[in-house]
Formats: C-alpha cells, sequence, structure tokens
C-alpha cells in the first residue's frame, strides 16, 4: 500500500532520521546482492519444496469463491456505504476468502507445506524479510511519491484515517492493511497462482510465472491511483522470495512490514481536526 511520504518542510525530526535509516538499509543490502552476485552466491538460498498439487480447475474455484463472496458481501452492505463500513468490508472479504481457499485446497488434498506455510525458523525469516524491506522502501515509497503527483493515491486506508484517528480506527486499519491483506494476498499471489504457474511455465526457473504473477498482483489494486506500479516490483521481489525459499511466510511478513511503514507514514502526517 504504497503512500506519499511527508514533504519535507512538515517533516518532523524523527522521520527525517528514519529516512537516513532507510537509505542506509538499501545502500547496505544492496551491497550484499551485488557481492553475492559477483562471487556467483545465490541472493537467496534454495530450501527444499515440491510442486503444488493443484491444478488450473481449482484456479478456477478459488477465483470463482471470491468473487461469489465479493459480490455477497457487495450485496450486503450496498450501494456507496461509508468508508468505515467499506473497509470493514474489506477484512471480512480477505478473511472469508482466505480460509474458502485454503479449505478447499485442503479437501484437494494439499498440506500446509503445499500452502507455503513452513518456515526455516523466526529468526531466518525474520532476517530475510527485513532484508528485503531494506531493499525495496526507499526506491518504491520514492517512486510511489512521484507518481501520487500525477495521479493521486486513493484507498479506503487513506480516507479513513483522514477522517478518524481514535484506537478502534487504527486498529481497524492495522488488521486489515498489516495483518488481513498480506497473509491472504501472499496466499494467493505467492502460493496458489504463482506455485501453480511455476508447474506450467517452468522456463527459466519459473521466471515467466514470477512475472505473471507480479503483474496479477499489481493489476488487483487498479483504482488506487498509480499504485500498481511500484506494486509490480513488489510483487517481483515478493515472487522471487517465494520462488527460492517455498514458503509465503517471510513474503507475508515483508508485506506487512511494508504496509506497516505505509500506515505509519499515514499516522506521521497530522491529525484532522474536529468539526466545532
Amino acid at each position: 500500500m504504497p503512500v506519499e511520504s511527508p514533504s519535507p518542510p512538515d517533516s518532523p525530526a524523527w522521520l527525517v532520521w528514519a529516512t537516513a535509516l532507510a537509505v542506509a538499509a538499501f545502500l547496505a543490502v544492496a551491497t550484499l546482492i551485488l557481492r553475492r552476485l559477483r562471487r556467483g552466491e545465490p541472493v537467496i538460498a534454495r530450501r527444499p519444496q515440491r510442486p503444488v498439487p493443484w491444478d488450473g480447475s481449482d484456479i478456477v474455484v478459488v477465483i470463482g469463491s471470491t468473487l461469489a463472496i465479493a459480490a455477497l458481501i457487495g450485496g450486503l452492505i450496498g450501494k456507496d456505504p461509508a468508508v468505515e463500513r467499506s473497509l470493514t468490508a474489506a477484512l471480512g472479504l480477505t478473511s472469508v476468502s482466505g480460509i474458502a481457499a485454503i479449505g478447499w485446497l485442503v479437501l484437494r488434498g494439499a498440506t500446509g507445506a503445499d500452502l507455503g506455510f513452513t518456515t526455516a525458523g523466526v529468526g531466518p525469516d525474520l532476517r530475510l524479510a527485513t532484508a528485503g524491506l531494506g531493499f525495496v522502501l526507499v526506491p518504491l515509497l520514492a517512486l510511489a511519491s512521484v507518481l501520487n503527483q500525477l495521479v493521486p493515491y486513493k484507498h479506503d486506508v487513506v480516507e479513513f484515517l483522514t477522517l478518524r484517528r481514535d484506537p478502534l480506527a487504527v486498529s481497524l486499519v492495522i488488521a486489515t492493511a498489516v495483518i488481513a491483506a498480506p497473509l491472504v494476498e501472499e496466499l494467493f499471489f505467492r502460493r496458489i497462482l504463482q506455485g501453480w504457474l511455476e508447474k506450467v511455465l517452468p522456463e527459466a526457473d519459473g521466471a515467466l510465472a514470477l512475472v505473471v504473477s507480479a503483474a496479477a498482483f499489481a493489476l488487483a489494486h487498479q483504482g488506487q491511483g498509480l499504485a500498481f506500479v511500484p506494486l509490480f516490483p513488489l510483487g517481483l521481489v515478493l515472487g522471487f522470495m517465494a520462488r527460492r525459499t517455498g514458503s509465503i511466510v517471510p513474503c507475508i511478513l515483508l508485506h506487512a512490514l511494508f504496509n506497516a511503514v505505509s500506515v505509519g507514514l499515514l499516522l506521521a502526517a497530522p491529525a484532522p481536526v474536529a468539526a466545532g
């Protein structure tokens, strides 16, 4: 969920230091990647994994069920709902569609490992996610800020936090953008879709599958200004991470951290003034 960075004149001192730290992190991670490539070492060590057991018909079922759930929830909330109601509906759609997809694939014989819920340990996965955040944060937020000058970024979260900053509002945003969206989107795009594409498009070690899933991830965010532009390279990084590890755990962590920073930047902006 890229957002425009606050303008320098309005930026608090801590944000200036945070920006400097983010730039330093990007340079450090980029240097580490270049060193690995020069030595002929993999950027991310490949973990043992097997092809996913589902096929194209299962993808159709997952997409169809998600659309059906979206139509049902849309019918329940009606046209032009209030922002809070729309955000709550998005949380419900994300959660229910994720549970439905997992349930269907488990019935079809998928295991937790097949679904990408494997880990090399909290430490290694968190380090991988943190390094990924250091690599993508500065360039993608900078790109999003430039694009926002051309076409303003639109999202229910932005509108909601412009209207409200109370604990309930912040909790709803965190539940939607930092917890539910990363978990379900990584399951859908990086494991269910990309995992299947890697079977049908195995050329160049699944590179084409990675590009297609990243493009689908970006296009799924149409209607949010030009956010789909920086979300494509983010999808490539997340897809590469999933391809090398066979897991969506580090992807979920990176996605959640990225969204948490975006929400933090929104909260760092001046709070709305209540009408008298």
